[in-house]
């Protein structure tokens, strides 16, 4: 065991007197203080057997663990910048995926309209090749069947209808050869009208009943002469 002073014991394991302090403190080192002065206990034999690091040694690794930080901050710097140029290509991709979306779901809302249409158009041909068929079949219908269609709308005319026929004024006035002579209603409800237009279109007949040769008003019931007049504008 080598008793020495704390600057000897700092010179002999090539370290700084605090470094001796701290071993003292720690344990590591026996110390006595001898005249005010400090010193410390050294096993040579042990010494050696856990000898230090060589000075060059230790300043080497020094320097790698001192540039070490460098080099992982430039690592970490490579990483940051891949990273944004991932997350501005994925920002991309995303931008691309959603305008395709919305393309595709503007086709798909085009096509439906167009279908729309063109049953539309489909739907409003057909209805004016009926309209014309039946305004075709209605030209050229008989005579014959105008007086069927006549006489169902006289069916079960009542016993005052038939006086009405009889009537002196009425002939007078009104009939002649030509004289289809029809009720109103009867004729409305064998067009088989709907109750709102039967109702539309004798309103319009009351109006103007007054004021229309064409309407035959007898004991406040209104009559139509068919045989005579035309009443397409009254929606007949």
């Amino acid at each position: 065991m080598q008793k020495m002073s704390v600057a000897d014991a700092a010179e002999f394991f090539s370290i700084s007197k605090e470094a001796i302090h701290n071993r003292v403190r720690r344990g590591s080192l026996e110390s006595e203080i001898i005249d005010g002065e400090k010193y410390v206990f050294i096993d040579e034999n042990k010494t050696k057997k856990t000898s230090t690091v060589p000075k060059k040694t230790r300043t080497k690794a020094t320097s790698q663990r001192i540039s070490q930080p460098k080099v992982d901050e430039r690592y970490y710097d490579l990483l940051k910048e891949q990273n944004i140029q991932l997350q501005a290509k994925v920002e991309k991709l995303e931008d691309e995926t959603r305008t395709l979306r919305n393309q595709k779901e503007q086709m798909l809302i085009d096509e439906r309209k167009k279908i729309e249409q063109i049953y539309k158009d489909k739907d409003e041909q057909l209805k004016n090749i009926l309209n014309a068929i039946s305004s075709k079949f209605m030209l050229n219908t008989p005579e014959e069947h105008l007086e069927a269609e006549i006489e169902v709308a006289e069916i079960d005319e009542t016993e005052e209808f038939e006086e009405i026929l009889q009537n002196k004024e009425y002939k007078n006035i009104y009939a002649d050869e030509s004289s289809i002579l029809t009720a109103l209603n009867k004729y409305l409800k064998a067009r088989d009208f709907s109750k709102k237009k039967r109702q539309k279109i004798k309103a319009k007949f009351e109006k103007n009943a007054d004021k229309d040769k064409r309407i035959i008003k007898l004991n406040k019931k209104i009559y139509i002469d068919l045989g005579k007049y035309s009443y397409s504008d009254y929606s007949l």
